[in-house]
């Protein structure tokens, strides 16, 4: 009677507004919850925090005494976050159920391991507080899928990203990376390690890709996390009277979608197989050779149907070149883009994307953003 009365209890202690989602990565409907934590948690998050000897029990298929109810009832996620989550600066990337194991996994350690966020004074400062972050990352070089270890030096003063390609560094940094139009996004599946972080930044006119990775996985979170911070400084100063809600996601994004298309050029050349991004902040769909290239091969602006753009579903009449059969037609006001998908699936999902982009209004850096690359051609 007492095993189904204590299910019975923590499965409307979860149905609670606060307990309804997982306290680590926001799941809807967690069935797990550490029992000496006192949070509900979801079944990747609850993996995590097994490996760190935090007890975890199943709501539903295990047997949960009477003292450790009465303690999930005392405790639950909004008490634990007051204690764990105290002092998170508005910087810190606090992770969402779909990304990758690395962030999920150091934001859990962070929390309740290392205990970074209880508001009390931390000596050594935590690294990524102090606004100065330098060492060794792993970087693919730029023409061969050979990575090498290079120093980096980051500086929330200078607002720079810098790397160094020797070990000496009395001939100067190989790039200066101003922080201005700096993102920083986890792609591991892509770089084809756990810890792969994808750094893109203008230079110029042209925009660049660093793929890099640590062997620690702290250590790479700490360098996202310290990007994140000079980005939040940087915004800050450039938009002094921006509220926290407005600038913290601006600070970093994941990008809305990537993956190869076939594409054409202007004077009906045959199709070519390319790498897009569409990085919807910016309103700009990007491609490259490969997914693992360092230069863009060319941008397009996406803009609003108001402004003269559009998207639809195509079937070209004749085309050279092409092996895909699922088209798409991108309308601008200089001139039609036809893109080829290799599924229909794929040609749904970016359909989709670039209609989400369409939809949101220009703002006043739009309207100059999409002037210069108009400038550019």
């Amino acid at each position: 009677m007492s095993k189904e009365r204590n299910k019975r209890i923590l499965l409307e202690l979860a149905k609670l507004p606060e307990n309804s989602r997982c306290a680590d990565c926001g799941a809807p409907e967690p069935d797990w919850a550490s029992y000496k934590l006192g949070v509900f948690v979801c079944l990747n998050c609850s993996g995590i925090h097994r490996s760190l000897s935090s007890r975890v029990k199943s709501i539903r298929l295990d047997f949960w005494e009477d003292d450790l109810v009465e303690f999930m009832k005392s405790t639950g996620n909004a008490n634990a976050q007051v204690v764990y989550e105290k002092a998170v600066p508005p910087y810190y990337y606090r992770p969402l159920e779909n990304d990758c194991n690395v962030l999920r996994d150091q934001w859990i350690r962070a929390k309740y391991q290392r205990m970074e966020f209880t508001g009390e004074t931390k000596y050594p400062p935590l690294a990524y507080t102090t606004g100065f972050h330098e060492g060794m990352l792993w970087k693919k070089g730029k023409g061969n899928m050979q990575f090498l270890k290079r120093k980096f030096v980051l500086s929330e003063r200078e607002f720079t990203l810098m790397y160094y390609n020797k070990e000496d560094e009395s001939k100067g940094p190989k790039a200066v990376i101003p922080i201005k139009d700096l993102n920083a996004t986890f792609q591991p599946q892509k770089i084809g390690h756990p810890h792969g972080l994808q750094i893109t930044y203008q230079d110029e006119d042209k925009t660049r890709n660093l793929f890099v990775y640590h062997d620690s996985p702290e250590e790479i979170v700490v360098w996202y996390n310290a990007i994140r911070a000079a980005r939040y400084a940087y915004l800050k100063t450039a938009y002094p009277t921006g509220s926290d809600e407005e600038l913290v996601p601006k600070i970093t994004r994941n990008y809305l979608k990537e993956g190869y298309m076939e594409k054409t050029g202007p004077l009906k050349e045959p199709f070519k197989k390319r790498w897009f991004i569409l990085d919807s902040q910016n309103r700009k769909l990007l491609y490259f050779k490969d997914l693992l290239d360092a230069e863009e091969l060319g941008v397009i602006f996406i803009g609003t149907e108001s402004n003269g753009y559009s998207v639809r579903e195509c079937v070209p009449k004749s085309a050279r070149g092409n092996k895909w059969k699922c088209g798409i037609m991108v309308e601008t006001p200089e001139r039609q883009f036809v893109f080829m998908c290799e599924q229909e699936r794929e040609q749904k999902e970016w359909l989709n994307a670039l209609r989400k982009v369409l939809s949101r209004p220009m703002s006043p850096q739009d309207y100059t953003a999409e002037a210069h690359i108009r400038y550019r051609r």
